[in-house]
């Protein structure tokens, strides 16, 4: 048996979520993918898919068994490019796993100038809210805006990411403009519910730091509804400043208590631990590690 083509049809089943999709990836039927996942559990002993009519899932053994798949595979695929001296032309599937406004307005933009860059890579792009496990999806990376918290991963820090409160001049005009950072608690707050730690903002005031507690009568999980919502005068939001700057630009929004400091989210580049990191993701890290920083330093 060929083990590594067995594990590579493992990997791709379980990445594509079914036997009929990676068969057509590879051009052969859904039977010959099954038989090579029964010799692969046979030689190991274990059960590593268990299949149903609609759907499929990993076993304990194979959810294991698929993340030594996804590393050793990188490896061998690193080596042999190495050896055939291809290292200064990267190829393959890079999957990406970002949140959807970060993919919509950060990602896409730039996806398009990468490939042209690097003509024989593509794009797999996963929009995912949830913080997933990368060597459990195959994720190649992930594009955070959090801390790293897992020491099994590499965070690359692509840009600091401010955080800002903006409003729209309409609601400004029926309300008084905060002066300062406890004047929010009279105002409507258009407060993110996804991560509760940002309902409340912080601020440098008279050098010391600040937290205000704020509330109002609308609220959300998605970023890019309460920029809709501030856009529609509803009341004071917090959002990272890539995502309102063509708003600032046009007067559509404007910053509020932007003389005093407010919270900062970094956005990282996230990627599993590897002796040897594949060059596309170090290409693509560099990439947009460049472009970002050289337009929000």
């Amino acid at each position: 048996m060929d083990q590594i083509g067995a594990m590579r049809v493992f990997l791709r089943v379980i990445q594509t979520g079914s036997f009929s999709a990676a068969a057509r990836e590879q051009n052969t039927s859904q039977a010959t993918v099954s038989k090579k996942i029964s010799a692969l559990e046979d030689k190991l002993g274990v059960k590593l898919i268990t299949r149903t009519s609609r759907e499929l899932s990993l076993t304990q053994a194979g959810h294991e068994y698929f993340g030594h798949c996804v590393s050793i595979l990188q490896e061998i695929d690193e080596v042999e490019a190495n050896v055939r001296s291809q290292v200064s032309t990267p190829k393959g599937t890079l999957r990406i796993a970002a949140p959807a406004p970060i993919a919509r307005m950060l990602l896409a933009p730039l996806i398009a100038e990468f490939l042209n860059e690097y003509p024989e890579i593509e794009v797999d792009l996963v929009i995912d809210e949830r913080h997933i496990d990368l060597v459990a999806e195959g994720i190649d990376i992930a594009i955070r805006a959090k801390k790293l918290e897992d020491s099994s991963l590499i965070a690359r820090p692509l840009f600091r990411n401010p955080l800002q409160l903006v409003a729209s001049p309409d609601y400004l005009a029926k309300h008084d403009t905060p002066t300062r950072p406890s004047d929010l608690k009279s105002h409507n707050c258009i407060v993110y519910t996804f991560n509760r730690s940002l309902n409340n903002w912080h601020f440098i005031e008279d050098n010391q730091e600040v937290s205000i507690p704020v509330h109002g009568s609308v609220r959300s999980n998605s970023g890019e509804t309460n920029l809709e919502m501030a856009l529609a005068g509803l009341g004071i939001t917090q959002l990272p400043i890539w995502m309102m700057d063509r708003y600032l630009e046009s007067g559509e929004l404007v910053q509020v208590l932007n003389d005093f400091s407010s919270d900062t989210v970094p956005i990282n580049a996230i990627y599993p631990h590897s002796r040897h990191i594949p060059l596309k993701i170090r290409c693509f890290v560099d990439f947009i590690q460049e472009k970002l920083r050289g337009k929000y330093p």
